[in-house]
């Protein structure tokens, strides 16, 4: 298995599409270790953050933000009280926003839809500062 950690800076974006990332990463394999076909494993190593498959630069992101703020406001209705004001639904997120995914690879390419991206998803205004671990596992 091959594996590499991405440092990403989401400042006070909510929606940061690593698409770009993940499709660098799966052609870079070389022979030894497969470019070729099998599963790239995106995980989160965050307690309050999640990666998904959304269109982007079609609304999608604003609609998901608005969609996270009704089902996950942040108010002080949280029993998990450290950090800014409603911070308690930033971990909470991942229940909701799974911390990874897997995606098929053939010819060394993701499996993506016409309209998928695989974007970081992060309410967490405290730490901008995450890490997202790319996995390839030849197949």
């Amino acid at each position: 298995m091959r594996s590499e950690l991405l440092h990403v800076r989401t400042g006070s974006r909510v929606v940061t599409d690593l698409t770009d990332d993940v499709v660098r990463f799966c052609r870079s394999g070389g022979d030894d270790v497969g470019s070729g076909d099998g599963l790239v494993h995106v995980f989160v190593p965050h307690a309050t953050a999640g990666v998904a498959l959304l269109e982007t630069g079609a609304g999608s992101e604003p609609d998901l933000e608005r969609a996270l703020e009704r089902l996950l406001p942040r108010d002080d209705g949280w029993q998990h009280r450290h950090g800014s004001p409603g911070h308690g639904r930033d971990h909470v997120l991942p229940a909701f926003v799974s911390p990874s995914l897997s995606l098929p690879v053939l010819d060394g390419r993701p499996q993506l839809g016409t309209w998928q991206s695989v974007v970081l998803v992060d309410t967490n205004a405290d730490n901008p500062d995450r890490q997202v671990r790319l996995s390839f596992l030849p197949g």
